[in-house]
């Protein structure tokens, strides 16, 4: 039998998977933002994403115990997508065959290339199936602020009063990203009113106001490890093209960089404006990634 020269070690507990994964994650925290992210959060609440889900998170190890990936499993709506970071081939088609040794059912894989694309195919291959891509994306870093020309208006934290505005403008924006990038739009599930709410108790969604209204939403996280993701970024379609993005956008990363954080985010590759906008204001690519769902 084919000796295994990395080892994987599957943990449920977010708190363990950072005790070994914690200086490999903190190492990279751009790249590592959505794994670093929800492992803290999960960790500091005790509260797992998807009660219920497949729930896991991995680390890749050398022979001689260095950490070199990582992956999860914690989304919490079907197929319950695996998350991939960087690793080594051979460890991202072990990792395809210890799923399918255990009869974990995997539909998704999202992720860094190339590991989430092999790992997708050898799943695939492995139960006869085909792979699909369903988004192209990339990771950018902002480290110096392009200001965009300057618009009315000022950007202000939502507030619990904004909670049903908000709500609806997470369900627009999925709809609106897969038109904008020419795609029939995918049915997404309704996002928790609790979650969001809470969200928003914690700062994490902000509004820019022009005059007496709202008109634009942008999204951020928490600093993990000195990186902080944004997004999602929404303008509903009668107030685009008028600078609010850029604007909402460009005075989150200000504010990042002020306070020592690495604004980083996600766009979808196949998305033009989106793309044009954050390169404009001076985001720089970090890695592609994709998300590939795998058709039973």
């Amino acid at each position: 039998m084919r000796a295994v020269s990395h080892r994987l070690s599957f943990l449920a507990d977010p708190a363990a998977f950072l005790a070994v994964a914690g200086g490999y994650l903190e190492a990279d925290p751009v790249l590592c933002s959505v794994v670093a992210s929800i492992a803290q959060r999960e960790a500091a609440t005790g509260q797992e994403s998807a009660p219920g889900s497949p729930h896991w998170y991995l680390s890749i190890h050398t022979p001689s115990d260095t950490v070199v990936g990582v992956a999860m499993r914690t989304a919490p709506h079907p197929p319950h997508p695996l998350f991939v970071l960087p690793m080594p081939d051979p460890a991202a088609t072990e990792l395809a065959r210890t799923l399918h040794r255990r009869g974990e059912p995997v539909g998704g894989v999202n992720g860094a290339l190339p590991a989430a694309a092999i790992v997708a195919e050898e799943t695939a291959r492995l139960a006869g199936v085909t792979v699909e891509l369903a988004m192209p994306t990339r990771l950018y870093e902002l480290r110096r602020l392009v200001p965009p020309t300057p618009v009315p208006g000022a950007l202000r934290a939502a507030t619990p009063g904004d909670v049903d505005l908000v709500l609806d403008w997470l369900d627009r924006f999925h709809r609106d990203a897969d038109l904008q990038a020419g795609r029939e739009p995918s049915p997404q599930p309704p996002f928790d009113p609790r979650l969001v709410a809470s969200r928003v108790e914690a700062g994490r969604y902000w509004l820019w106001w022009h005059g007496s209204r709202p008109v634009h939403l942008s999204g951020v996280n928490a600093v993990s490890f000195g990186a902080q993701r944004i997004g999602p970024v929404y303008t509903p379609p009668e107030d685009r093209g008028r600078g609010w993005a850029a604007a909402a956008v460009a005075e989150l990363c200000r504010r990042a960089l002020t306070a020592g954080a690495r604004p980083c985010l996600f766009t979808d590759q196949t998305n033009p404006v989106s793309n044009h906008l954050y390169t404009a204001l001076g985001f720089e690519p970090v890695v592609d990634m994709a998300n590939l769902t795998i058709s039973r």
